[in-house]
C-alpha cells in the first residue's frame, strides 16, 4: 500500500526494496506483482506499465509462472510475450513446470496451458497477441471442433 500511495502522491515509483524489507531481486518482483494487480483496481495505468517494465526485466525461473498468470489476468501483452519465450527456452522449461507459480498458473489460467504449449511447440510466435489466429488444436480436432484422423 505504500508503494501505491507514493505512486498517487509523488508519480514516481519508489524503491521497492526498501519497502519489502528485504534486499533482493526476488522482494521487488513480488512487490511490482502485486502493485500491477492493484493497477487495475485504481485505474493507474502509468504505474501498469513501469510494473510491466519492471517484471519483464526481472523474469526468473521462481516468478515467470505467477507473472505469466498475472500479465493474462490484467491484459498485459508484452510481459505475456515476454513471459512465454523465457519458458519456452529448454533450459528454462523443466524448471518452471515444477515450480509453485506453475501450480498456481494451472489453477488461475488453465486455457494459458493450450497457448503455452503451443508456444513451446513453436506454432505461436503471435499467441501472445492472439491465441485465435491459429488453426492448430491440440485435442486432434481441426478448426470446426470436428474429430480429425491423423494420416499415417
Amino acid at each position: 500500500m505504500e508503494a501505491l500511495l507514493h505512486f498517487i502522491y509523488w508519480d514516481s515509483v519508489c524503491d521497492m526494496e526498501r519497502i519489502a524489507g528485504w534486499d533482493a531481486k526476488c522482494a521487488s518482483t513480488l512487490m511490482a506483482q502485486h502493485l500491477l494487480a492493484a493497477t487495475d483496481r485504481y485505474a493507474l495505468d502509468r504505474l501498469k506499465v513501469l510494473c510491466e517494465v519492471k517484471l519483464c526485466e526481472d523474469v526468473a525461473i521462481n516468478t515467470v509462472a505467477t507473472t505469466l498468470a498475472l500479465a493474462e489476468q490484467h491484459h498485459c501483452f508484452h510481459l505475456k510475450s515476454v513471459c512465454l519465450k523465457f519458458v519456452a527456452l529448454p533450459q528454462n522449461l523443466r524448471a518452471v513446470v515444477q515450480s509453485e507459480g506453475f501450480k498456481y498458473l494451472k489453477v488461475s489460467c488453465p486455457s494459458l496451458l493450450k497457448e503455452l504449449l503451443q508456444y513451446v511447440a513453436g506454432k505461436g510466435e503471435n499467441s501472445a497477441v492472439s491465441s485465435a489466429d491459429t488453426n492448430d488444436a491440440l485435442d486432434g480436432s481441426d478448426a470446426n471442433g470436428r474429430r480429425v484422423k491423423p494420416q499415417i
